[in-house]
């Protein structure tokens, strides 16, 4: 029985460590406007993810990963696993990753065809955002 009760409470211990705020991990106080292509688009649980090369002042191109909202979120704004795909040309505007990493969190997202969409993530505001529409 104690086994059973120190096996629950190490499950529960590690889902609240796994999953994070948005003040955890990103810094609000940290801008970040990144335009580039669309290396992968994953729907995937906690969080979705999108990566994406970016080419930099130098000339150089940064691999960036990009999280978003999780997918129940997603799909309520009317994002699918067909939204993104590889080569699309986007620009997300988020917030840098506090450890200075090439990861961001989304606010918004502008799509290749100039819409732009909230990323649904939190403690990001959807002011002034559409939704995907549905796709036909």
């Amino acid at each position: 029985m104690q086994r059973r009760v120190f096996l629950a409470v190490i499950f529960c211990v590690s889902r609240a460590v796994a999953h994070h705020s948005f003040a955890a991990e990103f810094d609000a106080e940290k801008p970040v406007t990144l335009k580039g292509t669309v290396v992968k688009w994953e729907m995937i649980n906690p969080h979705g993810w999108i990566t994406m090369d970016v080419t930099g002042p130098d000339g150089k191109t940064l691999q960036w990963m990009v999280e978003m909202s999780n997918p129940n979120g997603l799909m309520r704004l009317g994002w699918t696993k067909r939204t993104l795909k590889q080569g699309d040309e986007i620009t997300i505007e988020g917030f840098r990753a506090k450890d200075g990493s090439n990861t961001a969190n989304a606010a918004r997202v502008t799509l290749a065809d100039g819409r732009q969409v909230f990323a649904g993530s939190s403690g990001t505001p959807p002011a002034t955002t559409d939704t995907i529409p549905k796709e036909k």
